[in-house]
């Protein structure tokens, strides 16, 4: 069996095509300058015969604690050790030593940089193999996989405009800011152009309770809102719990379940109804999985989002989410949002994606341009 023989890794300052802002904080604008963009953390495997695997993670302290320093130092001091002794198909025994060595507590420990690897390990298992990352997981179900639109928190003439430049997309992620005046005439602005499309209201934790109330009072005549995502702070887990009591809406969880054994604390206190899963929050393939499984035995309904991707981080979570039975389309929004995804083979038809057939994760890097857009990082 072919052990990993090295990795690295590249930092990427990849532009956006549009302002895109959650209510937790800026995540990118067309007119950023590198060193204020989040950057892309590219990961590279390769294997004793010559064998290729990438992953990626977005570094996005607006949203998580990771920075691109943070994620290149993980990896490279702490999980390359334990990768050279290992094979790409050693994922569930990586992740377990990496627990270790990282010590989690009461969460995953550094999940974004353990996701980049894991994809990494992933896309080469399925090369060495000769299969695509679905089957190596266990199947696919589906073939294509819907998108979600993701609106940013914006004054109603912008988000308003960006609806109508998504007509193609089945359903409207709409990104509420905290202050209920502003984002009632948001969504009212969404609600006017999406018509009977869905609309997923998501707060980043930026409400309060009172004030949420006071928002869907406001916007009590649509009747197309779907669900209201984190509107409290990920760690009050009880603030959701008095929420589901509160309003008259369904309550997706998202910053404040990154596990299987977080979502599994959620359903002892009856606090969500939904849950996003996110790749990269969960640590990887496996362990989304893993987390969609307590979803599935715990009567939640699942959520599909992910953090800006660029193509790799597009590819793999295609792969996951061809497995399970989604709420609402998927708001993977990095084809939306960002300017290049930097690989070659996705096929995105009308907001609908295909799932990638090929080796690995299906998709064909451009190492070229990521390693001349690279830019150095301190303390790596």
């Amino acid at each position: 069996m072919s052990r990993i023989r090295s990795v690295e890794v590249f930092a990427v300052a990849v532009p956006f095509a549009r302002q895109f802002v959650l209510g937790s904080g800026a995540v990118g604008s067309p007119d950023q300058r590198p060193d204020q963009a989040g950057a892309v953390m590219f990961v590279k495997l390769t294997t004793e015969d010559g064998v290729v695997g990438w992953g990626e993670q977005r570094a996005l302290p607006s949203w998580s604690y990771e920075t691109a320093e943070t994620i290149a130092v993980v990896i490279n001091r702490h999980l390359t050790p334990i990768l050279l002794e290992l094979t790409p198909f050693d994922v569930e025994l990586f992740h377990q030593q990496a627990a270790k060595r990282l010590s989690p507590s009461v969460s995953n420990g550094f999940p974004f940089a353990r996701a980049a690897v894991d994809l990494a390990m992933h896309d080469a298992a399925g090369k060495l193999a000769g299969v695509p990352v679905h089957a190596l997981l266990g199947g696919k179900v589906h073939d294509e996989i819907p998108l979600c639109s993701a609106i940013g928190v914006g004054a109603p003439e912008i988000v308003r405009e960006h609806a109508r430049q998504s007509s193609d997309y089945a359903a409207y992620k709409v990104k509420i800011g905290g202050d209920p005046d502003q984002d009632a005439a948001a969504i009212e602005a969404v609600a006017e152009v999406a018509g009977a499309k869905p609309l997923w209201l998501d707060a980043n934790q930026s409400y309060r309770p009172s004030a949420l109330r006071q928002l869907l009072d406001r916007t009590r005549d649509i009747r197309t809102i779907h669900c209201v995502e984190q509107p409290v702070p990920s760690t009050d887990l009880l603030a959701m719990r008095r929420l589901r009591g509160l309003i008259d809406l369904p309550v997706a969880i998202d910053e404040g379940s990154f596990t299987a054994q977080d979502l599994a604390r959620t359903l002892q206190l009856d606090a969500a109804d939904l849950v996003v899963i996110k790749v990269a929050k969960s640590g990887g393939l496996r362990n989304a999985l893993k987390t969609a499984q307590v979803a599935l035995s715990g009567g939640l309904e699942i959520l599909s989002s992910g953090l800006t991707d660029c193509g790799i981080g597009f590819a793999a979570a295609l792969h996951v989410f061809s497995q399970l039975e989604l709420a609402l389309p998927a708001e993977l929004n990095g084809p939306e949002l960002l300017s290049d995804l930097y690989v070659e083979g996705l096929t995105i038809t009308k907001a609908v994606a295909t799932v990638p057939t090929a080796p690995g994760l299906g998709v064909e890097v451009d190492e070229e341009r990521i390693r001349a857009e690279s830019i150095d990082l301190l303390f790596t």
